[in-house]
């Protein structure tokens, strides 16, 4: 079985967006790939004949055996890149996902062994990330809760953000809230006033809930 590029990114989606606690659907994949409907529904069609997931009566996606190894795989190539980019490279944090999503399906197995080697295993991404499935209960577990859920005067750290979106890491960082910066938090009132550094901030709850947080 050829497993092209466009079968990795969608088995991929579909793993990540099931590590966000949602349910894959047709639409679902459309959204996170940025493609059509019609182009969906190919893919589907395909990834199901290769035995690469399973779709039931309501239409809900989800992976097989199989087709969980190959975006495992794909997720812990991902995940080696960036932190090769921004730990061997000094490439910006908020730049590497993009670079990855390139890189990963022209990565080599043995070029993935030196990766290995070189950075090691266990570690967290650029975005404070770690490597495949990583779900909301799993990090309230760790003892982290999205910022939209902090209350004025506590003292946190960035733990996690979003990583899927440049445009949003982009303005992160011009805020001062990146993976490891320690931020107070002002008022919550429909959106969250919070210090970081020097800088003061204000964030809608919708980014807000895409930034995770612990006790400073």
């Amino acid at each position: 079985m050829r497993i092209t590029i466009s079968k990795e990114n969608y088995l991929k989606a579909i793993a990540e967006a099931e590590a966000e606690a949602e349910t894959v659907k047709a639409i679902t994949l459309a959204r996170w790939l940025n493609v059509s409907a019609p182009a969906v529904t190919m893919a589907v069609k395909r990834l199901k004949r290769d035995a690469l997931i399973r779709v039931d009566a309501e239409g809900r996606i989800t992976l097989t055996p199989a087709g969980r190894e190959i975006a495992s795989r794909l997720l812990n190539r991902h995940h080696l890149i960036e932190r090769m980019l921004t730990e061997i490279f000094g490439l910006e944090w908020y730049k590497v996902h993009d670079e990855a999503e390139q890189l990963e399906h022209a990565v080599s197995a043995d070029f993935e062994q030196k990766l290995l080697e070189k950075l090691g295993t266990g570690s967290i991404c650029p975005h404070g990330n770690i490597v495949g499935m990583d779900s909301p209960g799993a990090r309230r577990r760790r003892g982290l809760k999205p910022l939209e859920e902090a209350v004025p005067g506590e003292r946190l750290a960035v733990a996690s953000v979003f990583e899927r979106d440049r445009r949003l890491l982009e303005y992160l960082d011009q805020s001062g809230i990146r993976p490891g910066a320690s931020i107070q938090v002002l008022a919550s009132d429909g959106e969250i006033r919070l210090r970081a550094g020097r800088r003061r901030v204000s964030l809608q709850s919708a980014i807000a809930a895409k930034v995770w947080v612990r006790p400073a």
